[in-house]
């Protein structure tokens, strides 16, 4: 080992100017406290440091701080030993120690990562330096560019790396950071190698657990010429979800007026079929219900109050293989295989008063109270109710395989890199089934959650006659499998008594039948050079790249028709049972949102799919992307090629050091979709034609990286760069979505630019005592053509009323410039008696010029992680907390997650060397997921639920072994 003249170590044969940024890497493993530290290798061009494994989680920080002052641009890095340890169950959770990083849990687990303050689909995730295809098994969701860490078993990872400053040589597309995910590689383990793991994880809330295997092989022959690796993963995880959901909302004026030509509270007279001869009766809103509404059009209310429950499997098994070899002691050979085949299948039960529906419950309201702008208190009579039953199949399939050679000389490099990443992923068979019904109920939104109560619903089908003179039943239909009925349809002509026909009989819609499988897939090849110098500037690196991506999904699906006395069974024919105990346990009082049924999904998949809902005069139908104008509107493929170079010249004088370059990118892309062709609504299923939109565009992107030494305790960093982000292949396609009954909607937009930003960061570290350190950063992106959110008014053919109308569409569109501005601060220690603490803080500021939040914006994050080990036991805890932060725009409203908190912790004690016994726990506050809908000059917004979430505490115990 030698020292340059400011003290810094380099490894021997490594130049001292290339080890600074090969530093950088493993600096930050001071801010991740690791209980082992490898100096994570720099890009092509760079000499390797040697492996060095350092025990326990003080001798590692040590290594880590040592190497942190010698880095050239802001990077944090998590290894493979603090995957291990986290309490985690994909890498995303291991992750959120570094500063500046958050996770969203919508459904309890880490799925989406955000870096200092930016949206998701701003931040990039690469597997070994290179894309990797990635599926969702979540429908409502379109294709983005976002990573689902729920995929990728923690076991795979070597190290992983997360970029806060671009470097020339490293793939654009990212505005807040770059995850960089190493699998391990054979030639760097210890001969033969075995590693192994036994986990059992368990949920309170569910009241059970899973198993989950896995282990690994890894051989290099004595020459270090030769070695494989080959590692497995089996796991399976139930996941749970109890809630209290709404899907939009409803204004005062809609209670006044109706929507879309549906009858109203104020003014629209009902008939008493109970009686005889039938009686009109008055409208429902009068005397004082009706001087308040009146007097508050604009006050909002959530259009449904809803009980949720969500069941899913999620099933993995993944496979890796890596081989490397170096028949030249000049030529190393990489080869990298990656399978993982994932099921989540899963069944939602929502159960709710549909008191916004236009044409069941505009008419229905009774009684009102106004607060803050909300209409936090109502009563109805005769009003809908619905029981929706989605159970969909979902599988998400990935594989990725990476070639590299390289061949270095004492002063050159040169390197070739060849690759395809596939995924598919999506719905293979929704089975939707709807179940309707009537009653009276009043809802409550002055305390902390929504509170429902029934006071009477009838059991009769709600389109029939008969629902207005059949008796009605006190208490609750949550409770009644009676209470709810596939829709049977109505009369043609009217209402009357007469039996369904053919001729005189119009179908209900009880649900659907869809499919929508995804695809995603990317090819590249690469060629990297580099040339050192015994100069100040020490190497200059260049090369070129070519990527082909293309993502597409396919919609198709068929309504059911059903029709009464055929297809208008009720919830009593599929097995109803009671909800599973502790539902909704922690909520708080919700009334009769808790007190519920559920019934078997599969049976009722298993009954739809039959067809044993058909009328005679019917037949099944088949599945088809034209059989409604949705389906055809949600079948698109973007495809995307990318070409880029870049030159980077790494310079090092004295106590300054850093890098500069320039990366030239030219992208081509071509999105295609259905279109009708045809000025005909609906379109009928012959006269759909193809659609394209072709865009182009070349950006220049530079990037400078400067490293000050102040003194020997003192580093001072700053960064410069032009980047780019580009919108989301969903985002980028001509997709819709309409909500017959709620009258809005989502769609995408083909002519959407990239988001083009500058970035500024600037950060120091004070190296205050031996294995400590405080820093802090500051940073400031101004952000162009920044795709935001916005509804506007669009005409779209109806189902449920057979004609067009006027919908609220949600789009995304280039709405202007933005700035994400912040600081995080950061600090760390060892003690001598076997404690440490790590905790970090970040403010990240991001508005539009509009003056618009920007999605996934927290403004404030924290985590606190104390950790104790010794010779037998390791411990630590990990308390992390984000405050509120805008999502998306839905159904007319902003969404917007309330503030957050998590706590983990685990405990691992050592039985022999080769044994390790470990207790995890996760979410162990069961911590509430909430969002709202925010909508502008309504000041109790928080008030409008739109989902509350409890997931339930996970524990997992763990036997390790290595060899």
């Amino acid at each position: 080992m030698s020292k340059n003249n400011n003290g810094r170590r380099s490894e021997p044969g490594c130049p001292v100017r290339l080890s600074a940024t090969h530093a950088a890497v493993c600096a930050l493993l001071a801010l991740s406290l690791p209980a082992h530290a490898q100096p994570a290798p720099k890009p092509d061009g760079a000499n390797k440091l040697d492996t060095v494994v350092v025990t326990g989680i003080r001798a590692s920080l040590k290594r880590a701080l040592d190497t942190k002052r010698d880095a050239e641009s802001i990077v944090d890095v998590v290894t493979a030993e603090d995957v291990g340890k986290f309490p985690a169950t994909n890498v995303a959770e291991a992750i959120t120690v570094i500063p500046g990083v958050s996770i969203d849990k919508a459904f309890g687990q880490g799925e989406k990562v955000s870096i200092l303050g930016t949206d998701p689909a701003l931040n990039r995730t690469l597997l070994n330096g290179q894309a990797i295809a990635s599926g969702d098994w979540f429908m409502s969701e379109q294709q983005g560019r976002t990573f689902n860490y729920s995929l990728l078993a923690p076991q795979l990872v070597s190290k992983v790396e997360v970029h806060k400053s671009p470097e020339a040589w490293l793939d654009e597309g990212s505005i807040g950071g770059t995850v960089n995910i190493s699998t391990r590689k054979p030639l760097e383990l210890k001969g033969l190698t075995l590693n192994g793991a036994v986990n059992y994880l368990h949920n309170d809330r569910i009241g059970g657990g899973k198993p989950s295997v896995s282990g690994m092989f890894g051989w290099k022959n004595e020459a270090n010429t030769f070695g494989v690796l080959v590692s497995a993963q089996r796991s399976k995880e139930q996941i749970r979800r109890d809630g209290v959901e709404s899907y939009g909302t409803v204004r005062g004026s809609d209670y006044i007026n109706g929507r879309g030509g549906s009858p109203n509270s104020v003014t629209t007279t009902t008939t008493d079929w109970s009686q005889n001869p039938p009686a009109t009766m008055p409208p429902s809103c009068v005397g004082a219900c009706k001087t308040t509404l009146l007097a508050n059009p604009n006050a909002v209310t959530p259009n449904s109050i809803s009980a949720h429950y969500f069941d899913q499997t999620r099933d993995r098994d993944t496979l890796s293989l890596s081989l490397q070899a170096r028949p030249h002691k000049k030529l190393d050979v990489e080869f990298n295989a990656l399978d993982v085949k994932a099921k989540y299948d899963n069944i939602t039960h929502s159960m709710f008063a549909f008191n916004g529906n236009p044409w069941n419950s505009l008419n229905a309201l009774t009684d009102l109270s106004v607060d803050g702008g909300v209409i936090n208190k109502a009563s109805f009579r005769n009003a809908l109710t619905v029981y929706d039953l989605i159970n969909r199949r979902a599988t998400v399939d990935t594989d990725s395989y990476d070639l590299k050679l390289k061949w270095k000389e004492d002063r050159w490099f040169a390197s070739a890199h060849a690759g395809a990443s596939k995924a598919k992923g999506g719905t293979d068979r929704q089975v939707f089934g709807e179940f309707l019904g009537k009653a009276n109920y009043s809802y409550d939104l002055s305390g902390a959650v929504p509170k429902l109560q029934f006071s009477g619903y009838q059991t009769a089908p709600i389109s029939d006659i008969a629902a207005h003179m059949a008796p009605a039943k006190t208490g609750s239909p949550f409770n009644d499998p009676q209470g709810f009925r596939l829709d049977g349809g109505g009369p043609a002509g009217g209402w009357h008594t007469n039996p369904p026909t053919a001729t005189n009989w119009g179908a209900g819609w009880g649900g659907n039948i869809v499919t929508k499988p995804t695809s995603d897939q990317e090819k590249y090849f690469q060629a990297d050079f580099g040339v050192q110098f015994d100069a100040p500037v020490h190497q200059v690196r260049f090369g070129l790249k070519h990527r082909e991506h293309k993502t597409s999904q396919t919609m198709s699906g068929v309504s059911l028709a059903s029709i009464k006395g055929y297809g208008d069974l009720s919830a009593t024919q599929f097995g109803p049972q009671s909800v599973p105990s502790g539902y909704l346990a922690g909520f708080g009082d919700v009334g009769d949102l808790s007190k519920r049924f559920m019934i078997d999904g599969w049976a009722l998949a298993d009954y739809i799919n039959s067809g044993k809902w058909l009328a005679p005069w019917q037949t099944m139908p088949t599945p088809s992307t034209f059989s409604d104008p949705s389906y055809a509107s949600n079948t698109w493929t973007v495809k995307e090629n990318v070409n880029a170079g870049y030159v980077q010249a790494d310079f090092s004088h004295e106590r300054l050091r850093g890098n500069v370059g320039l990366r030239l990118v030219k992208t081509e892309s071509e999105s295609m979709g259905w279109a009708c062709t045809v000025n005909i609504s609906p379109c009928p299923a012959d006269k759909y034609g193809p659609s394209s939109v072709k865009k182009n565009y070349t950006n220049t992107l530079p990037n400078l990286n400067v490293v000050y030494d102040l003194n020997d305790s003192v580093v001072l960093r700053g960064s410069a760069a032009k980047v780019i982000a580009r919108p989301n292949y969903g985002d980028m396609s001509s997709y819709l979505w309409i909500g017959d009954a709620t009258l809005t909607g989502g769609g995408g937009n083909p002519d959407l630019k990239p988001y083009k930003s500058t970035n500024l960061d600037f950060s120091a570290e004070w190296y205050f005592a031996p294995n400590s350190i405080v820093a802090g950063t500051l940073f400031h992106k101004k952000v162009d053509d920044y795709v935001l959110i916005t509804t506007r008014k669009e005409t779209h053919y109806n189902q449920n009323q057979q004609k067009d109308t006027e919908y609220d569409i949600s789009r995304p569109s280039n709405a202007g410039s933005a700035t994400i501005k912040g600081f995080s601060l950061a600090f760390q220690t060892s003690f001598s008696n076997g404690f440490g603490l790590l905790t970090n803080y970040t403010h990240a500021d991001a508005k539009a010029a509009s003056g618009g939040r920007l999605p996934f914006n927290s403004k404030h994050q924290v985590t606190f992680s104390p950790f104790y080990e010794n010779d037998r036991w390791s411990a630590r805890t990990t308390y992390s907390w984000r405050s509120k932060y805008y999502t998306q725009a839905d159904r007319g409203n902003f969404l917007v997650t309330d503030d957050y908190d998590s706590l983990e912790a685990s405990i691992n004690f050592k039985l022999t060397d080769k044994l390790t016994l470990g207790l995890d726990g996760m979410n162990l506050l069961d911590s509430e997921y909430r969002s709202y809908a925010e909508v502008p000059g309504v000041a109790a917004t928080e008030k409008l639920t739109r989902g509350i979430y409890r997931t339930g505490r996970r524990f997992m115990i763990s036997l390790r072994f290595v060899n």
